[in-house]
């Protein structure tokens, strides 16, 4: 991840400002403030503000004048009450807000979660950086012939370079005519006082989508959770995965309890519908169950036969 001197100026100056305030803070978090956390080759995230701690859904839930003087061990047992019976409001009253550098494509996929303010670096009125995701060898995967939204087996030899020069000769070719679209440097001088120059807001088009873009990006915890379980998941597509095990992290550092009753109840958990329960039962009284029998769909099937560690 390759920081201007410029940004990291006005990291170390956000970070060495202090205020006192009255507000709960956790010491954790707040030691990671503004601090950019590398993911892929060229973005990051990190924590620009937050609001509320774990004391915070547990005053919520208990609608009391204070903090509270309960024990830990019992704000520990609420918050975990909470979350297995997805008493959501709560978590609702934790607010936390990032700065996240991701590739276009990652981009157009995460904001699918409509459940979060979100705004993005303008193409209109700025010049893109030349950066762009280029995949580590080992992300080089061909398409899954058993999952249409998966990889396979990864590209090896001849096949592999091939790809990795054809992704960087074509970031770098449509870059290079972006910037003869625009006609300007980073400081909006014309290259070429004898052209015009495309507009903005029209030349960003020839981007590839490996080219960064920036965001902030603010949600409450429930819906933090709610990303956190569908794309730190061991099936989400690894570019985006990558930055929600970084988000996992820092909710880690925020709110500890509720983190720890999200990975135990949501992350590390699965769910059964009525009729895998009822075939679990059966199973635990020792009849033989097949699937033909079971009502359930070969895939069905196979899913639950994986959850209960006898895939094939």
């Amino acid at each position: 991840m390759a920081l201007t001197s410029e940004q990291q100026q006005e990291i170390e100056a956000a970070r060495a400002a202090e205020a006192r305030t009255l507000r709960p803070t956790v010491p954790a978090l707040e030691a990671m403030l503004f601090q950019a956390v590398p993911v892929l080759d060229h973005g990051f995230v990190r924590v620009i503000d937050y609001m509320g701690d774990d004391a915070a859904i547990v005053q919520a839930a208990r609608v009391s004048y204070g903090r509270g003087t309960r024990a830990a061990n019992e704000d520990r047992g609420l918050i975990r009450y909470l979350m297995r019976h997805r008493h959501s409001t709560p978590f609702e009253m934790c607010e936390i807000k990032f700065h996240v550098k991701l590739p276009i494509f990652v981009a157009r996929q995460w904001i699918r979660h409509r459940t979060a303010n979100v705004n993005e670096y303008s193409a209109r009125y700025s010049i893109l950086d030349r950066e762009f995701y280029i995949p580590a060898p080992a992300q080089l995967a061909a398409q899954s012939a058993m999952n249409r939204q998966g990889r396979g087996n990864v590209l090896e030899g001849e096949e592999a370079a091939r790809v990795l020069d054809l992704l960087r000769e074509d970031a770098s070719r449509n870059y290079d005519h972006y910037v003869e679209m625009l006609n300007e440097d980073e400081g909006g001088q014309p290259l070429d006082p004898s052209r015009q120059g495309l507009a903005r807001e029209l030349a960003r088009m020839n981007l590839t989508l490996n080219a960064y873009t920036q965001w902030y990006w603010k949600t409450d915890l429930h819906n933090l959770f709610h990303f956190l379980s569908l794309r730190a998941d061991a099936h989400a597509q690894y570019e985006i995965r990558v930055y929600a095990e970084a988000m996992m992290g820092m909710a880690e550092a925020w709110v500890p309890m509720a983190a720890g009753a999200f990975k135990d109840y949501r992350l590390g958990a699965v769910t059964l519908s009525a009729q895998m329960l009822a075939i679990l039962r059966r199973m635990l009284t020792g009849e033989a169950v097949e699937q033909a029998g079971s009502g359930l769909s070969k895939r069905e099937w196979r899913e639950l036969m994986e959850t209960l560690g006898r895939g094939e």
